[in-house]
């Protein structure tokens, strides 16, 4: 078998390798950004039951303080008036507060975690197509290979089609 014809079949095998495995690492990237993503959106429901729990937990111990102090309030023989009634409603309105709080920081913690996701996807394609290009990259440095080694061979005929010549006249 002629040597060019081996190197050209290897060439042309490397740039079919190299398409197939840039594509491949496409596909990888893709899948990998997606799966982080993904990771990051259920931390995102995690982190959402946790603040339910926190402003749940914060509304019980808020109404057990206030029950307290209507039973304490009561026990001394006072009104619930004046005072100790807007001592009750002071109670009341900070623990309001505090619940808005914790709403808002479960607002920026899905806010956080929702543009994590789109960067992380975002870094996967951009990851993905970088490797879509150096697998084309791949195919046309083997076709160009391939034609400088066909036009080598062209200019090898021409020379022996030349000394023919010169050999015979």
């Amino acid at each position: 078998m002629d040597p060019m014809t081996i190197a050209a079949g290897a060439s042309a095998a490397s740039a079919f390798l190299g398409f197939k495995g840039n594509q491949a690492s496409a596909r990888a990237a893709q899948q990998t950004a997606e799966y982080n993503a993904k990771v990051k959106e259920n931390e995102l429901v995690l982190l959402q039951r946790a603040r339910v729990e926190q402003e749940s937990n914060l509304r019980r111990s808020n109404d057990r303080l206030t029950a307290q102090q209507t039973v304490a309030t009561a026990k001394s023989g006072i009104e619930m008036s004046g005072s100790p009634y807007l001592a009750l409603a002071d109670s009341y309105f900070a623990m309001e507060r505090d619940a808005l709080k914790i709403q808002y920081a479960g607002d920026i913690d899905q806010a956080n975690a929702m543009a994590t996701a789109a960067m992380l996807r975002a870094s996967g394609n951009a990851r993905a197509s970088g490797f879509r290009t150096a697998s084309y990259v791949s195919l046309l440095n083997g076709a160009s290979s391939m034609a400088g080694m066909r036009q080598q061979q062209d200019f090898f005929a021409l020379q022996d089609q030349y000394r023919q010549k010169t050999l015979t006249s």
